[in-house]
């Protein structure tokens, strides 16, 4: 059983809304998430870091879930600032489950074990700086640090790996909330995405303190997921 990443699928299979027009890379996205994914198998687990679907709503991103569930493996979501579908965890899993979409699965608040001593954390993570941001960024974050630590505590003394969808650090950007709960919880690996195009030149791959960071955004890796473990 191994473990991938990717963000930012930007499905829209049930609406008209095409991704090429936010570059060339972008093109036939669809058939390069499949090609990508043949890299996964059965037993693997992929974890969607946002931005998986441009549907409003459950109903109108069912195409979308379709496809992702066709897709090898168990895939676990988190909310992008885009999935303006996303609901509360009942109302997901329950939609997930008249559906037949047996292969995915919600991460809010709570983490999923990864083999005998691992885990997997997450939360949708914020752009938030002290000193320049607004009183409403700062409620953002404080929420955002509020459902990653409560993720984090349900791993327990698992080995953890954490999955945001904005980036902690990126540029000359650091967010220093985020930063030091990995930190604290010593957090083997953190994954994101959200970056796009020339944003891209500016992720950060590296090592802050003892947490590995890594961009995952799907058209950073040319549309196949990045192997974790």
């Amino acid at each position: 059983m191994s473990l991938f990443a990717i963000g930012d699928l930007h499905l829209s299979l049930g609406t008209d809304k095409p991704m090429d027009i936010f570059g060339p890379k972008w093109k036939d996205h669809v058939a390069k998430l499949q090609a990508g994914f043949a890299a996964v198998g059965p037993e693997d687990v992929t974890v969607l870091c946002g931005d998986s679907s441009w549907a409003m709503t459950l109903e109108d991103g069912l195409e979308d879930f379709r496809f992702i569930h066709a897709l090898p493996g168990k895939k676990i979501i988190l909310k992008g600032n885009h999935d303006y579908w996303w609901t509360s965890a009942a109302k997901m899993n329950a939609f997930f489950a008249q559906n037949g979409l047996t292969s995915l699965a919600i991460l809010r608040n709570n983490a999923w074990p990864y083999g005998d001593d691992a885990a997997i954390c997450g939360a949708k993570g914020w752009f938030y700086e002290a000193g320049r941001g607004t009183e409403h960024d700062k409620k953002l974050i404080d929420r955002e640090i509020q459902r990653l630590e409560a993720s984090l505590k349900a791993a327990g003394e698992r080995e953890k790996y954490v999955f945001l969808h904005y980036p902690p650090k990126y540029g000359g950007y650091a967010c220093r909330p985020i930063l030091e709960l990995l930190e604290k919880y010593e957090v083997r690996m953190c994954c994101s995405g959200h970056l796009h195009a020339e944003s891209l030149r500016m992720a950060f791959n590296g090592w802050e303190g003892n947490t590995r960071h890594v961009c995952v955004s799907a058209d950073g890796i040319d549309f196949r997921p990045c192997k974790i473990l």
